[in-house]
């Protein structure tokens, strides 16, 4: 059994204009341990998958329209209140891309650091909190943690900012961190020691690390098992070195395409031809056939399933030349 199982998920967003169809027939198991990156363009539904995992989707407008969602064999989709509580922070830490908007402008470092302490560890003492704050604020490489905890997020840089939110998400001592688009913001030095700081956490604690990212440099330089999603599926799912190594799907190649080649400085990246989709009104069958240079007759018919082995792939190109 893996530790985290998505069964054929399906998840839609109800609003006034329509359905809008973000996640549809998602299948992914992660194994306790692993480092798993997901990566697409904007709006592909990573961070949707992402916040699926602790049913953070506010209902409505999500509505969960087949599917589940399994931790340890647990269903998450069925978990009352008080079990759920314990599992957001407490099972499944989270680091949220925007440290702006989720450190309260208003309350110091210590104070938040106390509340998400005092929601997982409620025996605690006031300087039992203390010290507890400040050896989260010290694994996160943080200076000074102690003169930290009487300072307001505004007096602290964007990647401090950011080492604050990962310290509150190991507050709960989790087994698995999901950490949404890390780097967001950040200057590439920055995202550099972010990425370093969270690959070492993962290794030194143990952890089961899910990293989302639009960019695959970020996810390569720390995981090692890539899923790329497109429009709201599922389309190639590697090892990290196999993906970069032999892409098969004709999205991934395009994202790599896309990339700058810093070894090379005549390089070109090449665009993606088309935009993404509607997803009010998504393409029948694959839903990147409108945009694939490798598209036949099938393809906007009939869905591609996500074949087996440890690189699958949803493609009918690819099924059809192996």
């Amino acid at each position: 059994m893996s530790l985290i199982e998505i069964a054929d998920y399906r998840l839609a967003f109800d609003g006034f204009e329509g359905r809008v169809q973000v996640l549809d027939g998602i299948d992914l198991a992660i194994e306790a341990g692993e480092a798993v990156g997901i990566v697409g363009e904007t709006g592909c539904g990573k961070s949707v998958l992402a916040r699926s995992m602790l049913r953070l989707n506010p209902a409505p407008p999500a509505r969960i329209v087949s599917g589940q969602i399994r931790y340890d064999g647990a269903d998450i989709l069925a978990m009352p209140p008080d079990r759920l509580r314990d599992l957001r922070g407490g099972t499944i830490g989270m680091v949220f891309q925007d440290p702006v908007t989720y450190l309260n402008p208003v309350f110091t470092i210590g104070r938040q650091m106390a509340e998400v302490l005092r929601a997982h560890e409620p025996d605690l003492s006031r300087a039992q909190r203390r010290a507890r704050s400040i050896e989260l604020l010290d694994a996160v490489r943080l200076p000074d943690p102690a003169g930290l905890l009487d300072r307001y997020p505004h007096e602290l840089s964007g990647g401090m900012r950011q080492r604050v939110l990962i310290a509150e998400a190991l507050a709960g001592n989790p087994r698995v961190l999901i950490a949404d688009e890390p780097t967001t913001a950040l200057d590439v030095t920055i995202q550099r020691q972010i990425l370093a700081l969270i690959a070492d956490l993962v290794e030194r604690l143990g952890l089961t690390l899910v990293l989302i990212s639009h960019d695959l440099g970020v996810i390569g330089a720390v995981c090692r098992r890539i899923v790329v999603m497109y429009a709201g599926t599922v389309v190639e799912d590697a090892p990290a070195e196999s993906l970069f190594r032999a892409p098969q799907h004709p999205y991934t190649r395009g994202l790599l395409a896309a990339m700058p080649d810093l070894g090379r400085p005549d390089h070109m990246p090449e665009g993606i031809a088309g935009s993404i989709p509607d997803l009010r009104s998504p393409p029948k069958g694959c839903r990147f056939h409108p945009r694939c240079p490798l598209a036949t007759a099938i393809c906007s018919e009939r869905k591609p399933v996500l074949d087996g082995g440890p690189h699958a792939v949803a493609c009918h190109a690819v099924a059809a030349a192996a």
